[in-house]
């Protein structure tokens, strides 16, 4: 495993990026029965041809309008057509069977990462052969086993990401009861058709999933008005039972991830890494927190150089 080092071509896009301007044109495609919605980013007044290609995929519990629209604008300044979309049960796209919604899904999220790869690549702005994938937070992992046996796709990059085993579950979430007692919330939210409550929520708030402040909260940054702010439990032990730290040897393509030891679970990043055999570069940020690396200017422009320069070799 090797330090990133920005390329020079990569360091111009960077600094040229501040005079790009963005176009957007919505879109939908299919999964799995469900129309999801997405969103193609491109430069202004872009002649149509095709471009290298990012699709970006956010934080769980995250619509397209949150931190995948931040990274999809930073690609397009520099140099590259982005592409970002709701998961089934989320934001605008459509419902995951039975017309559950807020429920966070590995497997459906992975599927339809899988189906946006294969629509966004008939799109005539983007080149198919330089197609690659971004996942930020708990994404990565989604991302990764999408990209997994994928021969369309030529790289992957990982901001901050949430890559848990076993071990890192019960650090995270109580211990051993803690994890059996959210298991057994989510099989009873299950066999009452799910069970909806706030994402996020004041500091020490009562009922959420995340009573913490801070980004998601913040009507100036993560709380826009397309965040669903929903999460439902029964989607707790398919969440608590994925361990994509431990899918490693699944990958083939090169990777380059950017994280930091004030984000979070870096271990799960040394433990991905650990079993690793491909080719991987590895940029840690001092003193970066996981929702700086969402929308913090200065954090989010080092994050995007190092994916734009890794996507251009």
């Amino acid at each position: 495993m090797t330090q990133f080092t920005i390329s020079t071509a990569a360091a111009l896009m960077a600094a040229t990026s501040a005079f790009a301007q963005v176009e957007t044109r919505t879109v939908q495609f299919e999964n799995e029965g469900a129309m999801l919605s997405g969103t193609l980013y491109l430069p202004e007044g872009h002649d149509g041809s095709a471009l290298p290609t990012v699709v970006v995929t956010g934080a769980w519990t995250s619509v397209e309008e949150q931190m995948p629209s931040v990274y999809a604008r930073e690609m397009v300044e520099r140099g590259f057509a982005a592409f970002t979309f709701d998961f089934r049960g989320w934001g605008k796209s459509g419902d995951l069977p039975k017309a559950v919604r807020f429920v966070e899904s590995p497997a459906a999220k992975t599927s339809d990462i899988r189906a946006a790869f294969d629509y966004v690549r008939t799109l005539p702005e983007v080149d198919p052969a330089r197609l690659n994938g971004l996942g930020i937070c708990a994404s990565a992992g989604y991302m990764v086993d999408a990209v997994a046996g994928n021969a369309q796709v030529d790289r992957i990059g990982l901001v901050a990401p949430w890559l848990q085993n076993a071990a890192l579950v019960e650090a995270v979430y109580g211990g051993p009861e803690g994890v059996n007692g959210l298991i057994s919330l989510s099989r009873s939210a299950e066999a009452e058709g799910g069970q909806i409550i706030p994402a996020a929520g004041p500091e020490g708030a009562e009922g959420v999933l995340m009573p913490i402040g801070g980004y998601y909260f913040e009507a100036d940054r993560g709380a826009v008005p397309a965040y669903d702010n929903k999460w439902n439990n029964a989607g707790w032990e398919g969440w608590l039972t994925y361990h994509p730290a431990n899918h490693a040897e699944r990958l083939t393509q090169p990777l380059a991830i950017v994280h930091s030891e004030a984000a979070a679970i870096p271990q799960g990043v040394r433990d991905f890494l650990a079993g690793f055999t491909g080719e991987a570069t590895l940029k840690m940020l001092e003193d970066v927190t996981q929702f700086d690396f969402y929308d913090n200017p200065e954090d989010v422009t080092r994050a995007a150089d190092a994916m734009a320069a890794h996507f251009s070799q």
